[in-house]
């Protein structure tokens, strides 16, 4: 009798998807004593994901895939490890994991990959070690990771106040589409910071009534009038680390973009759309005049760091 083998029985893994992000606005405060800025900031998440795997494993350790892959540390500074630990230790759990990372967002970019990571695995390590955390638990210890790791996890769009960890759902109506400029060299936050804090030294608290017509034009879902008002208070610090950003900026502009950004701290340039089909044009525009590394085309809003698939 000729025996069928058995097919083994599959890992128990979680699948997490979370979004990248574009700062609508970012207005910056002064440098405060505990080295941080004051910020006031209107998050959108896009569809442009980051995408972790969580398996169960004897230790906790990590790998990479995807664009710009190599340039992602896979050791205990990694913040999606860090998620893992830190959730670890705040539910009691002594199990290892392994994730898998695919990136998706530019690393280093201003779109928080970093963070959408470390937002995907927290929710990941949460499902595989079933510790059933409340979303709120989530959210606090996201905060303790880094200040865009709590929209990360949240999505759609907010407002972030303090560091940007704190956030408050904002309204917005309809969809925005978007044609972003990413380069292979990076930016450091740190030294955006800097630069900004050398530009304007006397900076002032950041004043939300500023973003009034931005939100306006969110609740009213309006592209034109959110182009208008897209802001951000670091591009000119960024501009002056890395002065070829000027030209996918001017770029999107001659192509009819609505509005566009830098992206965070940057480099990533962020155009905005009349619709998906202009920010097509908008992307090939940034292709034929070589003023980008990669292109990539998204919309917004979209959901925050989802699970999308488990096996036992």
């Amino acid at each position: 009798m000729t025996l069928t083998p058995v097919a083994p029985l599959p890992e128990h893994e979680v699948k997490v998807r979370a979004p990248g992000k574009v700062n609508l606005s970012l207005r910056v405060g002064p440098r405060e004593d505990d080295g941080y800025h004051a910020v006031s900031t209107i998050f959108q998440a896009v569809s442009v994901f980051e995408e972790v795997v969580a398996t169960s494993s004897e230790h906790r350790t990590l790998s990479v895939s995807g664009p710009q892959a190599e340039l992602v540390p896979t050791d205990g500074t990694n913040l999606a490890l860090r998620a893992a630990d830190l959730l670890a230790e705040h539910a009691g759990v002594d199990d290892g994991v392994h994730l898998h990372l695919t990136k998706g967002v530019p690393v280093a970019g201003g779109m928080a990959g970093g963070s959408a990571d470390a937002a995907a695995a927290l929710v990941a390590c949460d499902a595989l070690w079933r510790t059933g955390l409340s979303r709120d638990d989530l959210l606090e210890l996201a905060a303790q990771l880094g200040s865009d790791v709590p929209f990360s996890l949240a999505g759609h769009t907010a407002v972030g106040s303090g560091r940007g960890h704190l956030l408050t759902a904002a309204l917005s109506r309809g969809e925005f589409h978007w044609a972003f400029a990413v380069q292979d060299r990076g930016l450091s936050t740190a030294a955006v910071y800097t630069a900004y804090d050398d530009l304007h030294g006397g900076a002032v608290p950041p004043d939300p009534e500023d973003d009034v017509p931005l939100m306006q034009a969110l609740r009213a879902g309006d592209p034109r009038a959110l182009g208008a008002a897209l802001h951000n208070d670091l591009q000119m610090a960024a501009l002056e680390l890395d002065p070829g950003l000027a030209e996918p900026l001017a770029v999107a502009q001659d192509a009819g973009a609505l509005g566009v950004v830098v992206s965070g701290s940057g480099p990533t340039v962020a155009a905005l759309g009349r619709s998906r089909q202009h920010a097509l044009v908008l992307a090939a525009a940034f292709t034929a005049s070589g003023v980008a590394d990669r292109v990539l085309t998204a919309s917004g809003p979209v959901a925050g760091a989802r699970v999308v698939s488990t096996t036992d």
